[in-house]
């Protein structure tokens, strides 16, 4: 059975869905085999791995709402070894239609498990909020990443988040671990980069991964492409970057790799 993580941060711009998308495809170049799930309304997973949104016929909403199979949903993807579980715009209606139904906060669990065999990780990627959505997601999650940029105003909101994360772990899903915070979107040249990724580690210690994701061109420019950052350019400090992410994760769930790739 598969490990699911959520990548979630209820703060827009962190570099969640670049996570997301980056952190799925490293570990399917890896050859494991992976799934992303885009649940988020914006559907930019979505479009990052080329598929336009407006075209999808049936996504994650369906899955949810409607109680479809996500393996007929699934799709492939450019990149060996990695599917995704597409998103669309009608994701936005699911919270008001779920509201009054039983097991609001589990169905997108039940979803996961029809397919979770199949995967050796499944990856969240959550809106930029704390709705019923990304609660389900939370809910469904083994473990949960959360992007921190390292810019001004880097923190705001984590203790919300992090309050959000104690209440699913004690209502909902006790087994719910934090993978790891993750800094993204670093640049040395400023100080106050070099200042957050101080104030983080200080504060949060353990938790924080060691990888550290750069802010870097070629990063920011693949998803316009329709690409991951391994597939745009594999020599780039951004594909280095998820790839040792990546590494450190598989390190840490002492799970053996089954290709090292680089270096």
């Amino acid at each position: 059975m598969g490990k699911t993580i959520a990548i979630a941060n209820q703060k827009g711009g962190v570099g969640k869905t670049t996570s997301a998308i980056n952190l799925a495809a490293s570990f399917a170049v890896l050859e494991y085999k992976t799934l992303i799930i885009d649940a988020d309304p914006q559907a930019n997973a979505t479009s990052g791995l080329g598929y336009d949104p407006k075209e999808i016929e049936n996504s994650i909403y369906e899955c949810i709402i409607d109680n479809v199979d996500p393996a007929e949903v699934i799709v492939e993807t450019t990149t060996p070894h990695l599917h995704l579980l597409p998103a669309h715009i009608d994701l936005v209606g699911a919270e008001i239609e779920m509201i009054n139904l039983p097991e609001r906060e589990r169905m997108m669990h039940k979803a996961i498990e029809k397919i979770k065999d199949n995967y050796d990780f499944i990856i969240i990627d959550c809106s930029p909020s704390l709705g019923l959505i990304t609660v389900n997601a939370l809910t469904a999650a083994d473990s949960v990443i959360v992007p921190v940029q390292c810019e001004y105003f880097a923190l705001e909101g984590l203790g919300k988040l992090l309050n959000t994360i104690k209440i699913v772990q004690s209502r909902l899903n006790p087994n719910l671990d934090i993978e790891g915070i993750l800094l993204t979107m670093f640049d040395s040249r400023l100080r106050l980069s070099r200042q957050v990724v101080d104030e983080v580690k200080t504060h949060f210690q353990q938790i924080v991964f060691d990888t550290i994701i750069n802010r870097n061109t070629r990063l920011s420019e693949a998803p316009s492409f329709g690409e991951t950052i391994i597939m745009h350019d594999a020599t780039s400090t951004g594909a280095i970057n998820y790839l040792n992410l990546a590494r450190e994760i598989l390190q840490k769930n002492q799970l053996i790799q089954k290709q090292t790739g680089g270096n």
